[in-house]
């Protein structure tokens, strides 16, 4: 194939992509473009290995079905659709489920340590949403090691030269470089809105770059820290995100923020406790006695209240993440049941788990990573002692809007320039920094798995988009690049020039103000308003910022966080306008997105006129898509493609796991593909 690939411009400069992010998504993504011939240039704001994917613990899903459970990558689909509370558009969640149980072979083959049972197989385990052993791991440290696997082969691609169309080598050209504390500042477009490159800039020097593309990849993340406290790395501020959307991407569903149930409670980062901690037979409970100050582990069995499996008999301690951080919530805030008297927590307790000194040896080998993590920050042994936590903000479902091309089959098309393309040409997104596969709410161990397999899809897309397109980057004028940089450097020293009287404001303040509206109006429940002060409140903080400081009066030349941060504190903002006004509009219950005023089982919802109205098919089954104006966020609607299973009420309630077997596939259908069936509205 690389032989095919026209590497060079007509003016005999190397072609190359760019990869901004350097987590699963964009090194997978580099790996498909490198396979193709086409050299890379990936930008990572951190150094690679250190990408949030690498903080990823409990495992990737694959229905390989080595328990002889009757699982499928049929049924597999069905879960992550009825999860996602069927938001997701189906045809690519259909392409990720297929090609799942390759992709842990795959990286089986590559070097990742996945545990094993005493036969030698892969070892599978069951994880939130699912009835199936379906989460393949690697000990608690998953996200690691297939960062590590994947990191190896874009390493080799580091070493290798570019060869042209006929195998010569191209003398200090390389497949892969590599440009690390590199913060993307701008995107470079032509007269014709075409995405032709990157301007990023040396966060060790302050020196913006220029960087041509014939196709570019953002594969950056997700923004957790609008919320401030999250298990996110203090690095996801979607700011990449932001600087796509205020140059016209439309960003989706960002209203759909996955609030993880279980959490150690802190004063700073919120540090995750990975679901394969209930995969593996972890226990939610609190005491029965609201008022009992007893240490967890002297309150004896029939004093515990396990709500989790009292209101979910067939999934217990696995209900979806959105299900389980609703009913956390509500036992602590609205029913007063608590840890401790005035401690807002409950416990997951895997101490029943680790009785004899054989049985803790097999949990550590399982959940080591994790119950390390919790022994230190929380400076109790969780081998012995129930562990207290409490929902989190985690994941964004939502994300940069893309496109999808189908087969035949009612998949995704391998190497359709429309795959994981922005309605920016040129523009593609990947990995948490897309829309794509999670609908209303990710299922736990998915999102290894649309990362690995977004970048297997958007390689080849990218490729074919490269080859399509009239006209390369590297031929254009270089007028476009100067002004690009010159535009780029002038804002930032502008940012620099923030010292005199008139700029009173502090950002990190502003940023903390943002946080706590978010956290305290747009997580677990929301309230319209509440929304719509909240709206206001952003209002407010923006014209805030324009008068913030700039706070380190370091020379030019130098690194400068504050002023990076100022920067990515306007992204911060723009993405929780989209998160808020896409909640306050959406008036239904789906997902994530939750405003117990439609709740038929709560006390407000008996008075309210539309009371117990739930989920609302026929007028909310679409796609949220935001588009940026100087005026505020302006929204409109997709519907979301719905070929292949058939809208029916979740229901995880069952009495029985055979009858929640049963409902999986009972109102399955496969339906000949439409062309214009997931076409923008």
């Amino acid at each position: 194939m690389a032989a095919k690939v026209s590497v060079k411009s007509k003016n005999g400069s190397v072609r190359r992509a760019i990869v901004v992010g350097g987590g699963l998504g964009g090194l997978m993504t580099v790996i498909k473009l490198c396979e193709a011939g086409i050299p890379v240039d990936i930008i990572s704001l951190v150094p690679v290995k250190r990408s949030h994917s690498v903080c990823a613990q409990g495992g990737i899903n694959a229905s390989v079905n080595l328990k002889g459970e009757g699982d499928s990558p049929a049924i597999h689909m069905e879960e992550t659709i009825l999860g996602g509370d069927f938001l997701a558009n189906q045809p690519p969640v259909k392409g990720m489920a297929e090609a799942a149980p390759g992709i842990v072979y795959m990286l089986d083959r590559m070097g990742v340590p996945f545990n094993r049972t005493p036969e030698g197989n892969l070892d599978f385990r069951r994880f939130g949403g699912t009835l199936f052993h379906r989460t393949a791991f690697s000990g608690a440290t998953t996200g690691q090691q297939l960062m590590y696997a994947l990191d190896e082969q874009v390493r080799r691609y580091e070493t290798l030269d570019v060869q042209d169309e006929r195998g010569v080598t191209i003398p200090g050209e390389k497949m892969v470089r590599k440009f690390e504390f590199f913060d993307l500042a701008d995107l470079i477009m032509d007269d014709n809105g075409v995405v032709r490159g990157v301007i990023a800039q040396d966060l060790k020097t302050s020196k913006m770059h220029v960087f041509r593309g014939d196709a570019v990849c953002l594969a950056t993340g997700g923004a957790g820290m609008v919320f401030g406290r999250s298990t996110n790395s203090v690095i996801n501020t979607g700011s990449a995100s932001a600087v796509a959307y205020r140059r016209g991407a439309m960003f989706a569903n960002a209203e759909f923020i996955q609030v993880h149930p279980t959490a150690i409670p802190g004063p700073d980062k919120l540090r995750l406790i990975s679901e394969s901690v209930r995969g593996e037979g972890g226990r939610v409970w609190v005491p029965r006695d609201r008022k009992d100050k007893r240490a967890g582990r002297d309150i004896p069995e029939k004093e515990r209240y396990y709500f989790l499996e009292e209101r979910y008999p067939a999934y217990k301690n696995l209900v979806p993440r959105d299900i389980a951080s609703r009913e956390i919530f509500r036992t602590v805030v609205h029913e007063g049941y608590q840890c401790l008297p005035g401690v807002r927590s409950v416990y997951l307790d895997v101490s029943h788990l680790a009785s004899t000194e054989s049985s803790k040896h097999a949990l550590k080998n399982k959940l080591g990573g994790v119950l390390e993590i919790y022994e230190k920050f929380a400076g109790e042994d969780p081998y012995t002692n129930p562990m207290q936590i409490f929902p989190a903000v985690h994941y964004s479902m939502g994300g940069l809007w893309v496109d999808f091309e189908t087969d035949s089959h009612n998949s995704l098309k391998i190497g359709a320039s429309r795959n994981a393309s922005t309605n920016l040409p040129g523009l593609f997104a990947t990995g948490e920094a897309d829309y794509q596969y999670h609908g209303a709410n990710r299922l736990g161990a998915n999102s290894l798995l649309s990362c690995i397999y977004g970048g297997m899809v958007t390689g080849p897309s990218m490729a074919t988009w490269r080859e399509e397109t009239n006209g390369s980057a590297f031929d254009l004028s270089s007028d476009l690049f100067d002004k690009a940089e010159k535009r780029a450097t002038e804002e930032y020293t502008a940012l620099l020039a923030r010292t005199g009287s008139e700029y009173s404001e502090n950002a990190f303040k502003i940023h903390d103000e943002l946080a706590e509206d978010m956290l305290l109006k747009c997580t677990v429940e929301r309230k319209n308003d509440e929304l719509t002060g909240l709206v206001q409140k952003i209002d407010e903080l923006k014209v805030r910022l324009k008068k913030a400081a700039v706070l380190d009066t370091t020379p030019t030349g130098k690194m400068n966080q504050p002023a990076v941060f100022l920067r990515h504190m306007r992204g911060m903002l723009d993405l929780a306008e989209v998160i808020a006004k896409g909640a306050l509009a959406r008036d239904e219950n789906r997902g994530a997105h939750y405003k117990p005023v439609f709740d038929s089982d709560r006390d407000e919802a008996k008075d309210h006129p539309e009371g117990g109205k739930g989920r609302d098919d026929k007028n909310w089954l679409k796609t949220t898509r935001a588009t940026f104006t100087e005026d505020g966020a302006k929204f409109d609607y997709e519907p979301v493609d719905i070929s292949l299973v058939v809208p029916r009420a979740r229901v995880y309630k069952q009495k029985s796991m055979a009858a929640a077997v049963g409902s999986i596939g009972a109102t399955t259908e496969t339906t000949e593909k439409k062309d214009d069936a997931h076409a923008p509205a």
